[in-house]
Parts: structure tokens; sequence; C-alpha cells
């Protein structure tokens, strides 16, 4: 669904990056990227962005880089969704599906140090229904 790299073989978006799935057609509705390491009020327009969705929106968020260095204004409303990422570390990696307003629904996974995330990058598999 996404790619980045390092080395710009693919678009860059540093820090968090969210998508909204049309979840019958399993197509992309709308992405917005976050600069989490450089820009200190993007986690609180991604609280804010992840708060005005409604109910039974399908979104994944996909880290990129490095997205933890100033995460912490949305981190709660990310716990809150059930993509806990509070404990990945600099250059970590994570990627999550949520039902908004559904967290038992969510699918993580992560890599908490930049070690292990060049080791393996996390992957998240979703069957969403519809075509």
């Amino acid at each position: 669904m996404w790619q980045a790299s390092w080395l710009g073989e693919y678009d860059n978006e540093r820090g968090a990056n969210m998508f909204i799935i049309d979840a019958p057609t399993c197509t992309l509705k709308e992405s917005q990227s976050y600069d989490t390491y450089a820009d200190s009020d993007a986690a609180a327009r991604l609280r804010d962005y992840i708060e005005g969705l409604s109910d039974g929106t399908v979104m994944v968020g996909v880290s990129c880089d490095e997205a933890s260095n100033q995460l912490d204004a949305a981190e709660a409303t990310l716990t809150g969704l059930g993509a806990d990422v509070s404990d990945v570390g600099f250059r970590g990696a994570w990627a999550f599906l949520t039902y908004i307003g559904d967290p038992s629904r969510t699918i993580r996974d992560k890599e908490l140090t930049e070690a292990s995330a060049m080791e393996r990058q996390p992957i998240i598999t979703a069957y969403l229904g519809g075509k």
C-alpha cells in the first residue's frame, strides 16, 4: 500500500503518516503526513486530525524514518485507538490499522529500536471485505 525509502527511491514522508481507507473498495481516500521529528506542532495536528474522524473510519498509520522525537501530544490518542507506540524509540518503526471508535479491532506491529527496525520493518495484513 505504501513504501518509503531512506535514499529517495520512493517518496519519504518523515514522521507519522495516516491513510484513510474506503473499506468496501479497499482504496485510498485520503492521506496525511506529520513530521513529528522536526515539527513541534505536528503531533498536536495529528491528535486533532484523529479526534475529528468519525467512528467506523478505517485508518492505517505508518512511521517513516523518525517519528518518535516529538510525538508526545498524540501518544494518548494513538493509545486510545489501540495503537500504543509510546515505547518506540528513536528510528524505531510502527504500522497499524484501526477502526476509529473500536480499538478492539486494531492491528499493530512495531519495532522498538533503530537496530531492530533495520532488521525487520513492521508489517500488517488485514482483510477489509468488499470487492
